[in-house]
C-alpha cells in the first residue's frame, strides 16, 4: 500500500535506473528527486527537472537528504536544508551543464574550456565545503571564491545576476525593495568598477648578473629613488652574489618594497641598483699574496617604476649596468644616468646586464598575504619606506635610525698620494659594549656588528652616499653612540688597513631628545692606535660635532679634516621635539604650562599621536587643577588634537582615543568645564567676525560630547548620581543655544552658514552618546527640535542645503531612527525637509539615499500598526512628489561628462524607483483607499492616475535596469500588477459612463499591453528551472494582466468605439504572445471590436486595415506562430456564428488568416541559412498578396525593395530589374515632391523615377537583358530631350548604343525551363500543392536543378513519374517534389521567322517573355498495328500557362492553367512532314545564301528523307492513311488526308529543288552519294505516283528566280481561284509552329525501331536535327543534340506491346525523370495550342515587362509611339488605329492555306484558376497566297554545328528536328480555312495585324489590287527587322486574370504631352495610306480605372 512520506521527501540518485518496470520512472545518476509516497522498498515521485513525469523507483537508488517542505500537500515544494551556497552551486552547475555543451556546438572553444576549468574548480570547492573540516576563516574564503566563480560564469553565459548577502542568495520577498536594489547595485558595481587600491607594493627578485669580467663576489643594493627631489624613498635591499653572478643565498633574493603611495607611482620615481665588488683594489690587478679584500664600486642600474605599470609582470627585466668614468662621481652615478649625462658614465660592458623580476602589487599587506601566499612562504624580506607611510596605524612599532655616510675631507698624512679611505661603523651601548647585530647594510641580510664602506682609490675627499640602518631598541637608545673609524687601505703586498682617525656621535641628548634629523659635520679625531679607542668614556667627553663646539675652541673648529653624515630617525616612541617634552613634564615646570599649551598647535602631528594618551592625560590633569586659569587653553588644545585625528594620515588613531575615553579617561569633573566652554563658543558664533576658530570647535563636537558624557558617567558612578538636574539643565541650555544658532537665516551672513554646516556634520554622531544618559524619546526630542529649527524652504544659493540633507541621511541611518519609538517623533521633520528638497528637484542624490534608508527599515510582511501609520504618512507626504521626481529625472538627457556622472545618474534613478516600489509594496488596501479619498477633485485623481501609469511605463523599459537584473524586474512587475489591480477600481468608479475619460483609459490599456510584452515576462525563453521558480513565486503575470484587460474592456460598454482602431495593434501584439491562456482571453476582444465597428459605421474596414498593418511588423519581429493562426481563426469564427454580419466577418478572418500564413512562411524563409530561392519565392507571394488582395501600397513597395535586395544578393540581375520596375511604374514624370522613404532622400517624383530608370538599366545590363534596357534608355532619352538636357541625352544615347553592341558581340546562354510541383502539407503555404515553372541558371541542366531543389528542401521526396498526383499526396504530412523539363513557347514569332536576323538577336526572343510551356507524351490508343504502328500513335500534349511571363520578378511563377490535348495519328503525320519540309527549306536557303560553311547538314537531311531505310518513309503514311478502310472509317478526316497528300507532293518538290542546289555545291568526293540520292528520289517519286507536280506546287518551290524562295512571292496563282486547285483548311492542332517538327519522312515496318524512337532509345541519326537546347544535355555550348525528354508511358518491359494499359497512368517504376527516360519531350518545343480555334485570341501573351491589362482584348489595346516604352501609368486617351508609319515589323509573308477537317479530339483542360477567355472575332475572310511564299530561313535554326546522319523516319518522335527558333502559337483562331505553314498562317496575320500595328487581314489575292499586294511587299521589304522589343509584346491581350498595377500593362495610349522635340516640330504627320480605308474599324479602348498614385513615397 502506498503511504505518503513524512520525512523522506528529497534525495539524490546514486545510480541510473532505466525504469523498465510498470510505471517506472527513468533516473540518471545525479538527478534530484522529490518523493511523494513509499511502498515496500519503492518510492513514488518525480525528478525535479521534469515534475510532470511521475513514477516509481527503488529506495536503494536514492540518497536521502533533509529538506524543508513548503505548502505541504498536493502542491508542496521541497527545499533542501543544506548550506545555501551548496544549493546554489548545485543548481547553477546543472544549468551550466546544458549551456556548456551548446558552447561546443557553437564552436566557442575558448569559453568552453575556461568554463570547464571553472566548473571543475567549483566542484572541488564544493567537496571541501561538504566535508566540513574547514576553519571558519577558510570556509569564508572558500565561499567567497565559489561565489566569485559563480558570478563569473553567469556573466559569461548571459545569466542573471544573483543578489547575495554574506555569500548566500537572498529571497526578494524577505527584504525591502530598496535593500534588494542596493545588493544588486553593489554586486553590479563590484563587477563593473573595482575600487582602486591606495597602497602599493613592489616585489623584486634578483635573478643574476651577466658579465664577462666577473670572478669576484658582488653586493647589490636596491632602493627606490625620487628623481624629482633627488632623495631615496626607501631603505636599501641588500643581495650578495657569488662569483658566477648568482645569488649567494637563494632564499634571500626577494624583497617587497612596502607602503608605496599612489603619488609614488610616477615617471620620475626609479628603482636604483648599486653594485659593489668585493676583491682587489684594482679590477685588473695581478693576484698577489695579500688576502685582504676591499669593497669597490662596480656599476649602477636604473629603471623607472612607470615602466612596470605597462610591462608584462611575467617577463624578467634586463637592466643595463653602467660604470663611472671617474670614481669621484660614483656618489651621483644614478642621478647622471637618470639625467642622461652621458659624459660621466659608460656601459660597464657590452654584455653586462642585471636580470631582475619585478611586479607591482596592490592592496594592504593582509590582502597580499592571502592572495600571494607563495611569496611569503619563500622568505621574502620586507623593505620599508623611509619615514612613516601615508597612513600611520596605532600599535605600529618602529625605531629605525638611518645614517648616510656622505663625504669626508682628509689630509695626505705625509703620503705622496691621496689615501684609500675605508670607514668602519660600530654602535655602542651606554656601557661601551658593541651592540650585536644592530648595524645593517640593508633589509636583505641580517644586521652585523660592524659595517665597512667601499673604498675610493687615492681620494682624500671621498663621497660615499652609503646608507646604513641601525634598528636599536628604544630602551637601549639612551647613552648609546655610533663610532666611525677611518683607515687607509694600502695597496702594497701586505695590504694592511691602517687607522688614522675616528669620529663619533651620541644618539640621545641628556634632555631625552634624540639626534636631530639632518646633516651633521663630525670632527675627525686623529688616532693611530686602536688602544685609544678602548677608552670610550674619555673620547665621549670630547666634542663630536663642529656645530656644537664652544666658541673658544677655534683650533678644532678650523681643522682641515671633517666627516659628514645624514641621520634620519623613524620612531613611534622617541621624539626630537623639546616642546613636546616640556608639555609632558608640565608638573616640573608649572610656569611653562601656558607657553607649552600655546606651542602644542605647532608640534608635528606624528609627534602628538606618538604620545596621544600621555598628552590627553596632561591636558585633563591641567584642567582639573587649574580649570579657571587654563580651561579655555586646555579646551582649545583638546580641539586641536581631536581635529588632528580627522586628518587621513592619523584617522586610524581615532580608535586609540575611543579606547582612552572608555578605559583611561578619569576626568569626572571635566564635563562642567567642557559644557561651559562649548556653550560660550556657541553663544558667540553669530556675533563673531571670523568664524574659523568656531568652526574648528564645532568640528570637534563629537568627541567633546564623548568626553562630556563619559565624564558625567564617571561623576555619577562616583557620587551616586548627584547633580543630575543641574547636568540636564546645562544640556538643555546648551541645546537651546545650538538651536538658536541654527535657526539664524544664513542669507545675510555666509560665514555663519558655513559654521552651521560644520555643526550639522558632527551632530548625528552625538545621538549615540546622548543615549547613554538620556532616554530614547528625550534624545529623539532633542534631535527633532534641533533639526526642526532649521529653515525648511531650500535656498538654492546656500551651501547649507546639501549639509542639511547629509545630516538627515545620517540621522535616518543612526540607531536612534531604527528604534520605532523614536522614529515616530523624527519622521515628520525628516519628511518635511525631504519633501521640500524633492519638490525643488535639488540634492536628489542625497534625497534618494535618505528615502532608501527609510524604506529599507520597513519589511514586507510587517503588520505593526505603528509601521502602517508610518507608511501612510510617507504615502501622504512623498508619493506624489516621488512620482514627479522619477518623471523629471527619466526625461532629462543623460549627462555626458564622463562615466562617474553617468553612473551617478543611473544610481539615482534606480534608487528612486526602488523607493517607489518599496512604498507601493508596503501599501495595503486601506492605504489605497485613503490615498484615493485624499483626491478631492476628479481632475486631481485623473492627473495622479496618468502620472503613475506613465511612471510604470518607464519602469518597464528595458534600459531601466541592467539586462541581468531579472530578479529586480520580476519584483518591479509584481508591484506594478498589484498596484494596477487596486487602481483599476478607481477607473471603473470615477471614469466610466458620463464621466468617461479617454486619456486615462488609453494610458491604462497602453501600460497593460507593454507590461505583457516585456521580455522579462516571456517565460518561454527561460530555462525550465528558471521558469519553474518564477511560476512558483509570481505565477504568470501576463495572464493576470490579460484577464484584467479583458475585464476592463467589458466594463467599457459603448465607449469601446473610442478605442477602435487605436487599440487594435496593441491588443494584437498581446495576443501574439505565445501563452495559450492569454490568447484565449484576448482574441475575443477582436470580435467585440468588429461588432462595435459594425454598429458604428456598418462595416469594419478600420479593424481590417489596422490588423493587416500591424500583423506585418509584429510577425517580422518573430512574434506569432502557426498555433496562433489556427487559434485566431477558430475563436473568431466561433464568435461570429450568430452575428448578422457573419459573411463579411468570415471574409475578414479569412483574409487575415491568409496573410498570417504568408507572413509565417516569409519569416521562416528569411531565417539565417535558408536558400535564396525560397526567400525570393516567399517574398513574391507576400508582395502579390499585398497588392492584389489587400491593396496596401506602402507595404507592397516595401516588399518590392526587399525582393530587389534578395535578387541582387543572389545575382539575379534581370529579376532585380523587373522587381524595381514595379515601383518605377507607380511613379510618373512629374515634379510632385516625394517624402523621404526607405533609402530614398526627399526629392521630386521625376528625380526618383529617373534614378529608378538608371538603376534598372544598369541591372538589365548586368543580367544581359539588353533589349529591355534599350527601351528604358529610349524612354529616359525622350525625357532628357523634352527638357533639352542634351548632356544626359548624349550619355543615354551612348548607353543605348553600347547595349546594341553587346547584343551583337557578347554570347548569351539560353536557360532551361523546369516544371516543379510541390505536393504535401509540409511545404510553406506559398508553395503547398502548387506547380511552378522555373527558369534555370546558366549551364544548369535537369539533374543539377533536381539536386538543387532537393538541397533546398532536404526532407522532400522526389516523385519518379510525371502523372498528376492524387489527393493522398496532396493531403500527406510530407513533402513531394515532381520535376521535369518543359519547352518554352515563344510569343515573338515575327523576329524568329524572319530571314537574316542574327542568332544573337533571336536567342533573346526564344527564352524571354514566355507565358506558355509544353510537354509531350506519345502513346498508343486502341489496337496497335504491329505492321504499321503509326496508325495508332497519338501524342498527349500538355500546355502550361503561367500567371506571369518568364523572366519576371522571380525565377519561377505558378502555373495558372494546364491544358491537355491529344493529337491524332493523322495530325501527327501532317506535323512531321510539315516540320521536315520547313527544315529542308531552311537548309536549302542557308546553302544558297552560303551561310553554311559545309554542305554536310543538307546532305544528311536529303539522305534521311530520300533513303528512309529505318521507318519506311512516306510509304508508311500511305499505307496508314490513304487506304480505303481508313477513309471510310474516318470521313471527317478527308481534308486532312488531302493536306497530307499535298505535303507529300510539296516535300517531293522541295527535295527535287534541294537536289539541284546540292548538285551545285556538293564536293567532288561526295558525287557518288549525290548520284545515289538522285536515283533514290526518282524511285520515291514513282512510289508516290508522282509523274508531274500540280500547278500550285510546280509554281511554288521549284522556280527560285535568284536561288531563294522569298523572291517568288506572287508568282503562283491564287489557290482560292477556280484554277488554283483544292483548298484544304488547316485547323489546330495542325497549326503548330514550323520550328519543332518531326525529322523523318519515311516509314519502316519494324515496330521495334518505332518504339525505340518513341522511348528515346533509338540509335538513329535523327538526333543531329535536334537543334533546340536540350534540358538534360551536359553540353555547355548553345548547339545541342537530341531532346532527350521523350519517353514512353509504358514500362520498359512493355514498350513493344501494341496497346498501353492506360494512357493517363504512368507506372512509378518508369524512371521518367532521367535524362533519356523522362515523360517530357523537346520534340515539340514550340507547340501550338490544339484547342486554339476554340479559345480566345489572347493566347498570344504580352511578353513585355510583366504588365498587362487582363480585361482588354487584343484589338482594344493601342500601341503607343514606337520610341516610347512607357513604364508609368499614363492617362487614358483614344488613339486612332495605327498607320503604316507606326509598324514595328513587316507582315509575315504568307504560306498556302488549306482547309483541314475536324479539330483535334479529346481536348482536356486543367486550370488551377478557372478563367473564361472569349474568342477574338474577326469577320475578315482569309486569303490564300502561294505556298512558296514562306520565310524559309526564319523558322529553322541555322546552327553552324550539325553532326550525324539524317534518317527519314516521319514518326520518329524521340529524334525530331528541332529548330532554334520557335514557331507561331496558334493564331488562326476562329477563321475558317486558316492555315499553318512555316509560321505564316492567317492566325499569325490576325494577331500581327492587330497587335503589331500591321494592316488588317486582306481579302484573297484575287480580290486585291496589285497595289495593295505590293504595299505588303513594300512593308515587308522596308521593315525587315523589328525593334528588340516586339510590338506584339506590348499590344496583344494576354490573360483575363486581374493583376496588380505593378504586374499589369497600362493602357497603351500616347504618353502625356511634353514639350515638343525638335524633330517633331519639323516633321509633318504622314498622310494616311490607301490600306487604311480597307482596314476594318477598330473597337475603341475600354475605359479602365487609373492606377493609384504613390502616396508621397
Amino acid at each position: 500500500m502506498w503511504i505518503p512520506t513524512e520525512q523522506e521527501k528529497y534525495g539524490v540518485v546514486l545510480a541510473s535506473f532505466r525504469g523498465t518496470v510498470q510505471h517506472g520512472l527513468p533516473l540518471e545518476i545525479g538527478d534530484t528527486v522529490q518523493i511523494l509516497e513509499k511502498c515496500e522498498g519503492w518510492y513514488r515521485g518525480f525528478v525535479l527537472k521534469n515534475p510532470n513525469a511521475k513514477g516509481i523507483f527503488p529506495c536503494s537508488y536514492i540518497h536521502l537528504k533533509s529538506a524543508h517542505i513548503k505548502n505541504k500537500g498536493q502542491f508542496e515544494t521541497v527545499i533542501p536544508t543544506e548550506d545555501s551556497v551548496i544549493t546554489e552551486m548545485t543548481s547553477t552547475l546543472r544549468e551550466w551543464g546544458s549551456m556548456w555543451k551548446q558552447l561546443y556546438v557553437r564552436n566557442e572553444g575558448d569559453l568552453f574550456h575556461r568554463l570547464w576549468h571553472v566548473m571543475n574548480e567549483i566542484l572541488d570547492l564544493r567537496r571541501q565545503v561538504l566535508v566540513g573540516h574547514l576553519t571558519h576563516d577558510r570556509m569564508r574564503d572558500v565561499k567567497q571564491h565559489i561565489t566569485a566563480r559563480l558570478d563569473w560564469g553567469n556573466e559569461q553565459l548571459g545569466l542573471d545576476l544573483v543578489p547575495r548577502r554574506e555569500f548566500s542568495m537572498v529571497d526578494p520577498d524577505e527584504i525591502s525593495v530598496t535593500e534588494l536594489y542596493r545588493l544588486m547595485e553593489h554586486r553590479h558595481r563590484k563587477k563593473e568598477t573595482p575600487v582602486p587600491a591606495s597602497t602599493h607594493h613592489l616585489f623584486v627578485q634578483v635573478k643574476s648578473l651577466m658579465s664577462s669580467n666577473l670572478g669576484e663576489e658582488l653586493d647589490i643594493f636596491f632602493y627606490i629613488y625620487d628623481g624629482r627631489e633627488s632623495r631615496p624613498l626607501s631603505e636599501r635591499f641588500f643581495v650578495r652574489l657569488n662569483k658566477s653572478g648568482l645569488p649567494k643565498s637563494p632564499e634571500r633574493q626577494c624583497t617587497l618594497f612596502v607602503d608605496l603611495g599612489s603619488s609614488d607611482l610616477r615617471k620620475d620615481v626609479y628603482i636604483v641598483a648599486h653594485i659593489i665588488r668585493i676583491g682587489r683594489m684594482g679590477a685588473g690587478e695581478k693576484k698577489n699574496q695579500s688576502t685582504v679584500q676591499y669593497r669597490r664600486p662596480f656599476g649602477c642600474a636604473v629603471v623607472s617604476i612607470a615602466d612596470l605599470l605597462t610591462a608584462d609582470s611575467k617577463d624578467d627585466h634586463q637592466l643595463k649596468v653602467y660604470a663611472c668614468n671617474t670614481e669621484s662621481e660614483w656618489y651621483q652615478i644614478h642621478d647622471n644616468i637618470i639625467r642622461k649625462v652621458n659624459s660621466r658614465y659608460n656601459l660597464s660592458g657590452s654584455n653586462t646586464g642585471l636580470s631582475v623580476s619585478m611586479q607591482l602589487l596592490h592592496g594592504d599587506m593582509e590582502q597580499l598575504r592571502r592572495e600571494y601566499m607563495v611569496l611569503f612562504t619563500r622568505g621574502v624580506s620586507v623593505t620599508k619606506k623611509l619615514g612613516f607611510s601615508d597612513i600611520i596605524m596605532p600599535g605600529e612599532m618602529r625605531n629605525d635610525l638611518y645614517i648616510t655616510l656622505e663625504r669626508g675631507e682628509f689630509e695626505k698624512g705625509g703620503k705622496s698620494v691621496a689615501r684609500n679611505v675605508e670607514i668602519t661603523v660600530y654602535a655602542f651601548d651606554i656601557d661601551g659594549q658593541i651592540l650585536k647585530g644592530q648595524v645593517a647594510a640593508g633589509s636583505g641580510e641580517a644586521g652585523g656588528d660592524e659595517y665597512h664602506s667601499f673604498v675610493l682609490y687615492h681620494n682624500n675627499t671621498p663621497r660615499w652616499g652609503e646608507q646604513i640602518k641601525l634598528p636599536i631598541p628604544v630602551d637601549m637608545f639612551r647613552g648609546s653612540h655610533v663610532r666611525f673609524e677611518f683607515r687607509h687601505c694600502s695597496t702594497k703586498d701586505k695590504g694592511e688597513k691602517k687607522l688614522f682617525g675616528y669620529s663619533f656621535v651620541p644618539l640621545m641628548q641628556e634632555d631625552g631628545r634624540t639626534l636631530p634629523d639632518g646633516t651633521h659635520e663630525l670632527i675627525v679625531h686623529k688616532c693611530d692606535d686602536n688602544a685609544v679607542l678602548q677608552d670610550y668614556v674619555r673620547y665621549l667627553k670630547s666634542p663630536f660635532s663642529k656645530s656644537n663646539l664652544p666658541g673658544n675652541n677655534q683650533a678644532v673648529k678650523g681643522g682641515k679634516e671633517s666627516f659628514w653624515i645624514t641621520s634620519f630617525l623613524c620612531s613611534t616612541k622617541l621624539t626630537q621635539n623639546g616642546d613636546m617634552l616640556d608639555l609632558l613634564k608640565w608638573r616640573a615646570h608649572p610656569e611653562r604650562i601656558s607657553d607649552s599649551l600655546s606651542k602644542l598647535k605647532d608640534i608635528d602631528g606624528s609627534e602628538i599621536v606618538k604620545f596621544l594618551q600621555d598628552t590627553l592625560d596632561t591636558l585633563f590633569g591641567i584642567l582639573d587643577e587649574s580649570s579657571q586659569r587654563y580651561g579655555l587653553k586646555v579646551f582649545d588644545s583638546l580641539v586641536h588634537i581631536i581635529n588632528l585625528l580627522q586628518d587621513s594620515k592619523f584617522q586610524h588613531f581615532k580608535p586609540v582615543m575611543d579606547t582612552y575615553i572608555e578605559s583611561h579617561f578619569a576626568g569626572a569633573l571635566s564635563y562642567r568645564d567642557l559644557i561651559k566652554v562649548l556653550k560660550w563658543y556657541v553663544d558667540r558664533i553669530i556675533d563673531a567676525e571670523h568664524q574659523d576658530h568656531f568652526q574648528q570647535v564645532l568640528k570637534a563636537t563629537e568627541y567633546i560630547f564623548k568626553y562630556i558624557i563619559q565624564s558625567r558617567r564617571l561623576f555619577s558612578l562616583a557620587t551616586g548620581g548627584q547633580s543630575e538636574e543641574e547636568f540636564r539643565c546645562c544640556m538643555h541650555e546648551l541645546f537651546y543655544s545650538i538651536r538658536f544658532f541654527l535657526s539664524q537665516d544664513s542669507k545675510g551672513s555666509m560665514p555663519v552658514a558655513h559654521t552651521q554646516g560644520v555643526f550639522l556634520r558632527t551632530f548625528p554622531p552625538i545621538y549615540g552618546e546622548l543615549l547613554k544618559l538620556f532616554s530614547v524619546r528625550e534624545v529623539a526630542t532633542f534631535v527633532h527640535d534641533t533639526l526642526g529649527s532649521l529653515p525648511a524652504a531650500p535656498n538654492p544659493d546656500c551651501p547649507l542645503e546639501s549639509i542639511k540633507l547629509q545630516c538627515i541621511a545620517r540621522t535616518v541611518e543612526s540607531q536612534l531612527y531604527i528604534n520605532p519609538e523614536s522614529r515616530c517623533i523624527l519622521l515628520p521633520v525628516v519628511l518635511r525637509l525631504l519633501h521640500a528638497h524633492m519638490q525643488e528637484q535639488r540634492e536628489l542624490v542625497m534625497c534618494a539615499r535618505i528615502l532608501t534608508t527609510m524604506l529599507s527599515l520597513i519589511k514586507k510582511d510587517d503588520t505593526d500598526t505603528t509601521l502602517q501609520e508610518e507608511v501612510d504618512l510617507i504615502v501622504e507626504k512623498l508619493l506624489s512628489v516621488l512620482l514627479t521626481t522619477i518623471l523629471e529625472i527619466t526625461n532629462r538627457p543623460q549627462p555626458s561628462g564622463g562615466n562617474t556622472l553617468r553612473l551617478q545618474f543611473q544610481d539615482i534613478t534606480g534608487e528612486f524607483v526602488a523607493c517607489l516600489l518599496a512604498l507601493l509594496r508596503q501599501m495595503t488596501d486601506k492605504h489605497y483607499q485613503k490615498l484615493l479619498q485624499r483626491f478631492t477633485s476628479k481632475d486631481d485623481l485623473r492627473d495622479f492616475l496618468l502620472q503613475i501609469f506613465t511612471v510604470f511605463r518607464i519602469l518597464i523599459r528595458p534600459e531601466m535596469f541592467p539586462k541581468d537584473w531579472t530578479v529586480m524586474r520580476l519584483v518591479t512587475n509584481n508591484v506594478i500588477i498589484t498596484t494596477v489591480l487596486y487602481l483599476s477600481d478607481a477607473l471603473r468608479k470615477d471614469f466610466l459612463n458620463e464621466k468617461f475619460d479617454y486619456k486615462v483609459w488609453d494610458s491604462y490599456f497602453y501600460l497593460s499591453v507593454i507590461f505583457i510584452n516585456q521580455p522579462c515576462l516571456q517565460l518561454e525563453t527561460f530555462s525550465p528551472s528558471k521558469r519553474k521558480k518564477v511560476l512558483e513565486k509570481y505565477g504568470d503575470m501576463r495572464v493576470m494582466m490579460g484577464c484584467e484587460i479583458f475585464s476592463m474592456w467589458q466594463n467599457l460598454g459603448e465607449h469601446k468605439v473610442n478605442f477602435i482602431p487605436a487599440m487594435i495593434g496593441p491588443f494584437l501584439e498581446v495576443t501574439l504572445v505565445p501563452q495559450p491562456d492569454l490568447r484565449n482571453v484576448m482574441i475575443p476582444i477582436f470580435h467585440d471590436m468588429m461588432d462595435w465597428e459594425q454598429r458604428r459605421s456598418g462595416n469594419f474596414k478600420q479593424v481590417e486595415a489596422k490588423l493587416i498593418d500591424k500583423l506585418d511588423s509584429l510577425m517580422s519581429e518573430g512574434k506569432g506562430d502557426e498555433t496562433y493562426r489556427e487559434l485566431f481563426n477558430s475563436i473568431l469564427l466561433k464568435k461570429i456564428e450568430r452575428e448578422t454580419w457573419r459573411e463579411s466577418g468570415i471574409s475578414l478572418i479569412a483574409t487575415v488568416t491568409r496573410l498570417m500564413e504568408r507572413l509565417l512562411d516569409y519569416r521562416d524563409c528569411m531565417k539565417l541559412g535558408e536558400v535564396d530561392g525560397k526567400k525570393i519565392g516567399c517574398t513574391v507571394s507576400l508582395l502579390n498578396f499585398y497588392k492584389t488582395e489587400l491593396n496596401k501600397e506602402e507595404m507592397y513597395i516595401r516588399y518590392i525593395h526587399k525582393l530587389y535586395d534578395l535578387h541582387l544578393k543572389a545575382q539575379n540581375y534581370t529579376e532585380a530589374s523587373y522587381t524595381l520596375l514595379l515601383y518605377d511604374e507607380l511613379l510618373e514624370w512629374s515634379e510632385r515632391p516625394l517624402r523621404e522613404f526607405l533609402n530614398y532622400p526627399m526629392q521630386t517624383e521625376w528625380q526618383r523615377k529617373e534614378y529608378l530608370h538608371l538603376t534598372i538599366i544598369e541591372n538589365f545590363d548586368r543580367g544581359k537583358s539588353w533589349e529591355n534596357g534599350i527601351l528604358l534608355c529610349r524612354e529616359l532619352a525622350d525625357q532628357y530631350e523634352a527638357y533639352y538636357d542634351y548632356r544626359n541625352l548624349s550619355k543615354m544615347r551612348m548607353k543605348e548604343a553600347s547595349l546594341y553592341d553587346k547584343i551583337m558581340d557578347q554570347q548569351r546562354l539560353e536557360p532551361e525551363f523546369f516544371r516543379v510541383g510541390f505536393y504535401g502539407k509540409k511545404f510553406p503555404f506559398f508553395l503547398r500543392n502548387k506547380e511552378f515553372v522555373c527558369r534555370g541558371h546558366d549551364y544548369e541542366r535537369l539533374e543539377a536543378f533536381q539536386q538543387r531543389m532537393l538541397n533546398e528542401f532536404p526532407h522532400a521526396i522526389a516523385m519518379q513519374h510525371a502523372n498528376q498526383p492524387d489527393q493522398t499526396i496532396y493531403q500527406a504530412e510530407a513533402q513531394y517534389l515532381q520535376i521535369y523539363a518543359v519547352t518554352p513557347i515563344p510569343e515573338s514569332q515575327d523576329v524568329l521567322q524572319r530571314d537574316g536576323v542574327p542568332d544573337n538577336i533571336k536567342s533573346f526572343y526564344k527564352v524571354n517573355h514566355i507565358w506558355r510551356f509544353r510537354y509531350d507524351r506519345p502513346f498508343h490508343k486502341g489496337t496497335k498495328d504491329k505492321e504499321n504502328e503509326f496508325k495508332s500513335l497519338w501524342v498527349e500534349r500538355t500546355t502550361l500557362t503561367l500567371v506571369q511571363s518568364l523572366p519576371g520578378i522571380s525565377r519561377w511563377f505558378e502555373v495558372e492553367k494546364r491544358e491537355l490535348v491529344e493529337v491524332s495519328p493523322l495530325e501527327n503525320a501532317i506535323e512531321v512532314i510539315e516540320n521536315k519540309n520547313l527544315q529542308l527549306r531552311t537548309l536549302i536557303t542557308q546553302c544558297q545564301a552560303r551561310q553554311m560553311q559545309n554542305i554536310n547538314p543538307l546532305t544528311m537531311c536529303l539522305n534521311g528523307v530520300i533513303d528512309a531505310a529505318v521507318n519506311g518513309g512516306l510509304a508508311r503514311y500511305q499505307e496508314a492513311f490513304f487506304v480505303k478502310d481508313y477513309i471510310v472509317n474516318h470521313p471527317e478526316d478527308g481534308d486532312k488526308i488531302g493536306r497530307l497528300r499535298e505535303l507529300m507532293f510539296e516535300q517531293a518538290h522541295i527535295l527535287e529543288f534541294g537536289l539541284a542546289v546540292h548538285e551545285k555545291f556538293v564536293p567532288q568526293d561526295m558525287r557518288p552519294l549525290h548520284k545515289k540520292l538522285v536515283d533514290q528520289f526518282h524511285l520515291m517519286k514513282s512510289s508516290l505516283g508522282i509523274q508531274e507536280f500540280p500547278a500550285y506546287v510546280r509554281n511554288s518551290p521549284i522556280h527560285f528566280t535568284n536561288g531563294s524562295p522569298r523572291t517568288c512571292r506572287n508568282s503562283a496563282p491564287n489557290i482560292m481561284c477556280p484554277e488554283g486547285g483544292r483548298v484544304v483548311a488547316r485547323r489546330s492542332p495542325l497549326t503548330y509552329p514550323a520550328v519543332n517538327r518531326y525529322s523523318s519522312s519515311s516509314l519502316s515496318s519494324q515496330a521495334s525501331n518505332e518504339v525505340s524512337n518513341i522511348t528515346g532509345q533509338s540509335e538513329s541519326s535523327d538526333e543531329v536535327f535536334n537543334m533546340q537546347p536540350s534540358p538534360s544535355t551536359s553540353s555547355l555550348s548553345s548547339n545541342h543534340s537530341a531532346s532527350p525528354n521523350v519517353t514512353s508511358s509504358a514500362p520498359s518491359s512493355a514498350r513493344g506491346s501494341p496497346q498501353l494499359p492506360d494512357k493517363h497512368k504512368h507506372p512509378r517504376e518508369n524512371t521518367c525523370l532521367s535524362p533519356r527516360d523522362r515523360p517530357c519531350s523537346a520534340i515539340y518545343p514550340n507547340p501550338l495550342d490544339p484547342t486554339a480555334q476554340r479559345m480566345n485570341a489572347h493566347q498570344m501573351g504580352d511578353t513585355t515587362l510583366p504588365r498587362s491589362e487582363p480585361n482588354i482584348s487584343a484589338p482594344e489595346k493601342v500601341r503607343p509611339a514606337a520610341s516610347s516604352w512607357s513604364l508609368d501609368c499614363v492617362k487614358e486617351t483614344n488613339t486612332p488605329p495605327p498607320t503604316p508609319e507606326r509598324l514595328l515589323g513587316p507582315p509575315v509573308p504568307p504560306r498556302p492555306q488549306y482547309t483541314v477537317g475536324s479539330p483535334a479530339k479529346n481536348v482536356r483542360s486543367q486550370s488551377p484558376i478557372s478563367t473564361l477567355r472569349s474568342p477574338q472575332k474577326n469577320s475578315v475572310p482569309p486569303f490564300t497566297p502561294s505556298p512558296t511564299e514562306c520565310q524559309s530561313a526564319g523558322l529553322v535554326s541555322n546552327s553552324p554545328a550539325l553532326s550525324g546522319s539524317y534518317s527519314s523516319g516521319i514518326s520518329s518522335l524521340s529524334r525530331c528536328s528541332v529548330s532554334d527558333a520557335s514557331g507561331t502559337d496558334g493564331l488562326g483562331i476562329g477563321i475558317p480555312g486558316s492555315a499553318s505553314g512555316s509560321g505564316s498562317s492567317i492566325g499569325q496575320h490576325s494577331d500581327l495585324g492587330i497587335g503589331m500595328g500591321t494592316p488588317p487581314l486582306q481579302p484573297p489575292c484575287s480580290l486585291l489590287p496589285n497595289s495593295a499586294s505590293g504595299l505588303a511587299d513594300d512593308l515587308a521589304g522596308t521593315r525587315k527587322t523589328p525593334p528588340p522589343y516586339s510590338a506584339i509584346e506590348r499590344s496583344n491581350a494576354r490573360r483575363p486574370v486581374p493583376l496588380p498595377h505593378s504586374l499589369s500593362v497600362p493602357p497603351q495610349v500616347d504618353p502625356p504631352a511634353l514639350p515638343p522635340k525638335p524633330h517633331q516640330m519639323r516633321k509633318p504627320d504622314a498622310p494616311p495610306t490607301p490600306t487604311d480605308a480597307r482596314r476594318p474599324p477598330m473597337e475603341p479602348p475600354r475605359p479602365r480605372v487609373l492606377p493609384r498614385k504613390v502616396s508621397q513615397l
